[in-house]
């Protein structure tokens, strides 16, 4: 059921998360795509391609997390449920709401102790020895607003609103 999203700060965090991955999903594909003409004229790719577009990928995935659980495009199965009275499907949205948000709370959490374990040990890429721990914290506050999105829904779902 998609839906125009709600307007608030919710909204505008998930929005500016889903924008910046479409624009680093861009960046990664014009990289890749420069790689491969450098490595069909010169035989040689862009030095650190493939790190960079891991990278790059990961996080456009995770910056459209938010903004997808806001407008609730995820993936419905309601075979078995379709029949059933609205209320007790609402009621059934909010309890998956609210295990989404658990999940994605705990890896936000989980990310954030990550990103703060390769500060300390200074992890870097392998080629272009790029720090890791800001990939890893932007990607714990992409969960973390994927949280707080999934959290909006349930609290409006149980509120009968959805």
């Amino acid at each position: 059921m998609a839906m125009t999203p709600p307007a608030g700060l919710i909204a505008r965090l998930a929005g500016l998360f889903a924008l910046a991955g479409g624009a680093v999903l861009l960046a990664t594909a014009l990289l890749s795509t420069a790689s491969v003409v450098r490595r069909w004229l010169t035989s040689q790719p862009i030095p650190g391609d493939f790190e960079l577009v891991s990278l790059g990928s990961g996080l456009a995935v995770m910056g459209f997390l938010a903004y997808g659980t806001l407008l609730r495009t995820n993936i419905l199965v309601d075979s078995f449920t379709g029949w059933l009275p609205r209320g007790v499907t609402r009621a059934m949205d909010a309890v998956w709401m609210l295990v989404w948000c658990g999940v994605a709370a705990v890896i936000a959490e989980r990310l954030l102790l990550g990103a703060r374990e390769t500060l300390r040990t200074g992890t870097t890429t392998m080629v272009l020895g790029l720090p890791t721990w800001w990939a890893i914290g932007l990607g714990a506050a992409c969960f973390a607003a994927t949280a707080l999105a999934a959290l909006y829904w349930a609290v409006r779902l149980l509120r009968g609103r959805g």
